[in-house]
């Protein structure tokens, strides 16, 4: 999906502080959005944007009915008036505050602004952002006084670090609209409270997805095998997978049989497979186009890698056939062997 903000403009924001509300921090709440001049304008733009990527998207979920999320009601209400951002704004603000149930959740500064002029796959579109500031740098200040120079230290958001943001795009409204979220500063059970609890949000069932989620099921599965015969056997299940998904689409039930050939193993997968889209949430299609994209960002690392007695590295990236491990009864020790064409 082709997302891109060059001729983009922020059309206004708001701004609110809202804190742990276990800890009883309270909210604060203002009167009316933020009016900065053009200089800050542009710095503010760069500090909500410059960080998403828009590879892994999402959409709003709820178990009743899409009406029932906050988020995605709120949202809705903006792109219908965006005169009552600011409004909408104080409910979201508000509604996060209920959100922030788990003792580790910082307090911060909530913005919320409209962006005019976004572009996906060429349609011209609105998308809000949702942006928290949970954390404060300290910057040196130097200027001239007289003769000599002062410096004094302050505390401030560093525009190349946004803690949390959320962008939801005027589009695809039916199916929860389309979503792009960044949570970098809590990694543990608290950060659930951002895309579960305040957003409720789903992975969106599109080709990154679902390339992306096939190559961890396929990578999770086989790092479980048993090593009967070292680690070829698994590597060469590895490769096969990533292979097979280098074509432009896919069939799964003839993705499974390709790459995993027994029965027994086949129908371990499966069952594999049931858990995974269990546990995560999602739902793998039958069909499906794969991404370029995901295949280049997941890499197996270490589990093509074959370590022998921490003096050898053998990366495989393919050929498991010309591989041969035995035993040195004599020397009393294993080995491998490779047969190749071409040394470089």
């Amino acid at each position: 999906m082709n997302i891109n903000f060059i001729d983009a403009h922020m059309e206004n924001f708001s701004l609110h502080n809202v804190g742990n509300k276990v800890a009883d921090e309270g909210i604060i709440l203002s009167k009316n959005p933020v009016i900065v001049d053009s200089e800050v304008h542009e710095l503010i733009s760069h500090y909500f944007l410059s960080k998403f990527k828009f590879q892994e998207l999402y959409q709003f979920h709820h178990d009743i009915d899409l009406k029932y999320n906050e988020v995605y009601d709120f949202a809705s209400k903006i792109f219908s008036d965006s005169n009552s951002l600011h409004e909408q704004s104080i409910n979201l603000a508000k509604h996060l505050y209920k959100q922030s149930k788990h003792p580790q959740i910082k307090g911060g500064d909530l913005y919320i602004a409209l962006f005019k002029n976004c572009i996906i796959n060429n349609d011209i579109v609105e998308a809000i952002g949702i942006f928290k500031s949970e954390n404060k740098d300290t910057f040196l200040k130097v200027y001239p006084v007289e003769e000599n120079f002062k410096i004094e230290s302050q505390q401030g958001i560093n525009i190349n670090k946004l803690d949390k943001g959320c962008l939801i795009f005027n589009t695809e409204k039916e199916n929860g609209y389309i979503v792009d979220i960044i949570d970098t500063t809590n990694k543990g059970l608290e950060a659930k409270y951002w895309t579960e609890d305040f957003l409720n949000v789903n992975l969106r069932k599109d080709s990154y997805n679902q390339t992306k989620n096939m190559l961890t099921l396929c990578s999770d599965f086989i790092s479980k095998l048993p090593e009967t015969e070292g680690k070829i056997d698994k590597i060469s299940l590895l490769n096969k997978s990533k292979n097979a998904l280098n074509k432009p689409s896919i069939n799964i039930d003839d993705f499974i049989h390709d790459v995993f050939e027994n029965p027994e193993l086949i129908q371990n997968f499966k069952q594999h497979k049931d858990r995974f889209q269990e546990k995560r949430n999602f739902q793998f299609e039958n069909n499906f186009n794969t991404s370029p994209q995901a295949l280049k960002k997941k890499a197996f690392g270490n589990m093509t890698t074959i370590k022998l007695d921490g003096n050898f590295d053998i990366n495989i990236h393919g050929g498991e056939k010309f591989i041969k491990r035995g035993y040195d009864e004599e020397i009393g020790m294993f080995y491998y062997q490779l047969f190749f064409n071409e040394e470089k």
